[in-house]
């Protein structure tokens, strides 16, 4: 059945020709595609992926109680793709909203690389690291060069934070802090017009900050109620800080600086980011929200949401 089914979807053989190759009639390749496709072997979804639903954006935005939000199909593409297809949809809302003179702050994402790769041109602007240096899997740029090449997009001055996102202990952050152009980037955080933040979800794979942590830290700080995380900043489901040691240790943005953005402009992919969406929602992180179609309909679909 399995042989059968790739034959006729992926590779665009017919019922005829694959009955010949395999002895049997083109009948019996029907029931077996037909019995694929009942037992869930095979799915068909239709679909226009990298396109924005509005009919889903819409549905998000009335259960989350935001202004906008943004949903893009990414079905049935592989992970990276959907962060391809939520950078794309980012850089568009960063050149629709940024005006010359703007001061906007920048948090790395597994978007983000894309979301630079999809700009064109912004007007004139001030680009802020808002959180430390994140080195990603290889073959994606990593907060310092997103910084760079979204301040070049711009004609105009990247702030940079040479620092790592965690140090081991709060003596180090505090010695990193007082270094004149971290302490200057730092200081540019407290008048944004523009942040683009992302969620995490505190698991392996869905949160930067997560998987930078060792096993101990990890395990201490799930016991805290943490479901979520937005530039190391760690929220609980009720969307209220989690006040733990590892503030201490994260270099960049405070929460408050995060919040008094003016605009917010939060990205988040996969379902399993559900709670810590909402979480973000409820701590005030959130203007615009842009999502993947998966994490839509589970916001759609989970338990009843109270408005933040």
């Amino acid at each position: 059945m399995l042989a059968i089914a790739r034959r006729y979807y992926r590779e665009d053989q017919s019922k005829v020709d694959i009955a010949r190759d395999l002895g049997i009639s083109r009948f019996q390749v029907a029931r077996l595609l037909q019995e694929a496709r009942r037992t869930g072997l095979v799915r068909i979804e239709i679909g226009s992926p990298g396109h924005v639903d509005e009919d889903l954006s819409g549905r998000v935005a009335e259960r989350l109680g935001l202004a906008r939000v943004i949903v893009v199909e990414a079905h049935p593409s592989a992970p990276q793709s959907t962060f391809d297809f939520v950078g794309a949809a980012l850089a568009a809302e960063l050149e629709r909203v940024v005006t010359e003179g703007a001061s906007v702050g920048l948090a790395w994402s597994r978007a983000t690389p894309a979301m630079v790769r999809s700009l064109r041109r912004l007007p004139p602007c001030t680009v802020v690291q808002l959180s430390g240096a994140i080195y990603p899997p290889a073959g994606l740029p990593g907060s310092v060069e997103v910084t760079r090449e979204v301040a070049a997009s711009a004609g105009g001055t990247a702030h940079i934070l040479y620092a790592p996102l965690v140090v081991p202990d709060p003596e180090t952050a505090d010695g990193l802090r007082r270094q004149p152009e971290i302490a200057a980037a730092l200081a540019r955080a407290d008048h944004l017009d523009v942040a683009v933040l992302s969620i995490g979800a505190w698991r392996t794979g869905s949160s930067a900050v997560y998987d930078l942590l060792g096993a101990s830290d990890r395990e201490r700080l799930s016991a805290t109620g943490t479901v979520g995380e937005v530039s190391g900043r760690l929220l609980g489901p009720d969307g209220r800080p989690v006040i733990t040691d590892l503030d201490d240790r994260v270099i960049g943005a405070t929460l408050d600086q995060l919040q008094a953005a003016d605009l917010r402009l939060t990205s988040a992919s996969g379902a399993e980011r559900r709670t810590a969406t909402v979480a973000a929602v409820r701590a005030g992180l959130v203007s615009t929200l842009i999502i993947d179609d998966a994490l839509a309909q589970a916001l759609i679909d989970g338990e009843p949401l109270l408005h933040p």
